[in-house]
């Protein structure tokens, strides 16, 4: 059987956030559900997952119907079986990444991100996987002494050090 790799960009607006995906059982829509609204109550996404078997269908959720669209449209692109995306505003990854983690059905996390981003999917002819992302550009070098004092000094005004 031949192999193809390929890769899928993500399509989205600038300031959303993603966070990608594998899981194992049609359950995860409502799991990944309710592990974002109980971590951020108000937030805005919108999250879908592929099936892998039975129906293979595109299941999706969320509080935003655009995102939720924007949701479904990467996982069609992506199209990797048992994968999930999610598209967020309003709040930002490391807000939901513990109580994701914590689905019972969620195998690991590809990439959370606001990024520019393509995913590498591998296509046997049967079905497809995701080999790996592709998150932003190549360093453009080493941090200065200035470059350490901006980040010490965001990460405080952001309010995650003290």
């Amino acid at each position: 059987m031949e192999l193809k790799l390929e890769t899928v960009d993500i399509v989205k607006d600038e300031e959303i956030n993603f966070i990608l995906g594998q899981s194992h059982f049609v359950k995860t829509v409502e799991d990944l559900y309710e592990a974002m609204v109980n971590s951020v109550p108000d937030a805005k996404f919108g999250l879908a997952f592929c099936e892998a078997s039975q129906h293979r269908l595109i299941r999706s959720a969320g509080t935003d119907e655009g995102l939720v669209e924007l949701a479904k449209k990467n996982a069609m692109a992506i199209g990797a079986g048992h994968s999930f995306i999610i598209m967020m505003r309003g709040c930002y990854p490391i807000n939901v990444l513990y109580a994701l983690k914590a689905v019972p059905e969620v195998c690991t996390i590809f990439c959370a991100s606001a990024n520019p981003t393509s995913v590498v999917v591998a296509d046997n002819g049967k079905g497809r996987g995701i080999m790996g992302v592709i998150d932003g550009e190549k360093p453009a070098g080493i941090e200065t002494e200035a470059d350490v004092n901006f980040r010490k000094e965001l990460l405080r005004r952001f309010g995650y050090k003290m």
